[in-house]
Formats: C-alpha cells, sequence, structure tokens
C-alpha cells in the first residue's frame, strides 16, 4: 500500500485574515437551564474570552465581522431548525437576538454585520460578497454553538478554499462531548486548525496586514 505524502505545514495564517464572530447574542453570565438551546458547561466563560480576541484582532487591523442569527416572529424561516433539541429562539426584534455589544463591544459603521437565517454564515447570506471584497484568505472563527453554526460555518469555508482556524476556548457547544467532537471534525479537514485564545494573540502580534 502507498504510504500518502505527508502534509505541508502551513503558517497559523494565510495571506489576508478576518475574524467572524460567531451567534454571541444576548445576555451572558445568565442561568442556562430554561435557556430554548442546550449549553454546555462554562459556557458564558469560554464565549466571553473572545472579548480579547477582538480586542488583538483590532490592534492587528484585521476585519471583525460579526454574525447574527435572527428568525422572523411568525417561524416562517425556521425550516427543519426545531426538529431537533432546540427550541424557538432568535426572534427579530427580541433584545436577547441582539449582537452582544456589552461584552464584544460592536462598533456599528466600523465593524460589519451579517444576518443569517440558518446555521452557515455563508447560507443564503452576502459573506461571501463581503470576503470577496475585502480579499480575505484565512477565517479565525469564535462563538457558539460549537458544534452547530461555528461547525457548520467552517465546513462551508472550508468548502469555499478559506484556510479556517478556530479558537477552541473562545467557543462553546451544546454539551462538551459535542463541543469536541466537532473540534476534531474540523481538525480532520484542515489540519491545526484548532488554536488557543493565547496562540492566537501571538500570531496577531507577529502580523503585518
Amino acid at each position: 500500500m502507498k504510504t500518502a505524502a505527508p502534509t505541508e505545514k502551513r503558517s497559523f495564517i494565510q495571506g489576508q485574515p478576518a475574524l467572524l464572530v460567531i451567534d454571541i447574542q444576548g445576555d451572558l453570565f445568565i442561568d442556562h437551564s430554561e435557556e430554548a438551546i442546550p449549553c454546555m458547561e462554562g459556557f458564558d466563560e469560554r464565549v466571553a474570552g473572545s472579548a480579547r480576541l477582538i480586542e488583538a484582532v483590532r490592534e492587528a487591523g484585521v476585519p471583525v465581522i460579526f454574525i447574527q442569527e435572527v428568525h422572523r416572529p411568525n417561524g416562517v424561516d425556521f425550516g427543519r431548525e426545531l426538529d431537533g433539541a432546540e427550541e424557538v429562539h432568535c426572534l427579530e426584534n427580541d433584545p436577547q437576538s441582539e449582537v452582544n455589544t456589552a461584552v464584544l463591544g460592536f462598533k456599528p459603521g466600523e465593524d460589519y454585520l451579517i444576518k443569517k437565517r440558518r446555521y452557515s454564515a455563508f447560507f443564503g447570506t452576502d459573506l461571501e460578497i463581503l470576503l470577496k471584497g475585502l480579499k480575505i484568505d484565512t477565517l479565525i472563527l469564535c462563538g457558539c454553538l460549537t458544534d452547530v453554526c461555528v461547525h457548520y460555518t467552517f465546513v462551508d469555508g472550508h468548502q469555499h478554499d478559506y484556510y479556517c482556524r478556530v479558537v477552541e476556548d473562545c467557543v462553546a457547544g451544546s454539551s462538551l462531548a459535542a463541543h469536541e467532537a466537532s473540534l476534531n471534525a474540523m481538525e480532520y479537514l484542515q489540519a491545526d486548525a484548532r488554536c488557543t485564545l493565547e496562540g492566537t494573540i501571538t500570531q496577531l502580534k507577529n502580523l503585518k496586514v
């Protein structure tokens, strides 16, 4: 049996990067026991770490793109999304559907905002147009859920030929098992896709944009 050639080791950031902040909406540090979407232990602390990442990204001159899931109040655009464990969530005009500006410091007019109706930030949105306009090569992902919107956005980014990186301590899943399984699945698609917050900050400090 012929042995496959080893995968070429690539730099963490290839070309021009952008940060995708996925679905960090509503309040953090609240009781999740009655939430419409399951949350793993330590959910808020992991997601809140994205604030440091956003700050480092801005200091490096890298674009920040916030992703917001929203649905029409009559539910017409949920599709099959409620067939599993999730209940009705992220309705338009609900304060809990808004991007969490208090923790993340979202800056309208400076940051970019993409609204989506499905899990992937690429599906039915103009994200691809924005990324092409910004000449982006590498996507750095943080947010939630690791096993749903982060994972599916990563997969679509991979299939659109972007270099994809996920900051593993700035994402949180529906459960610890699902979180770890999705991180492993993303690593399977792109070697060295998983990275830590501290490692990412170091890479950003060495970046010349």
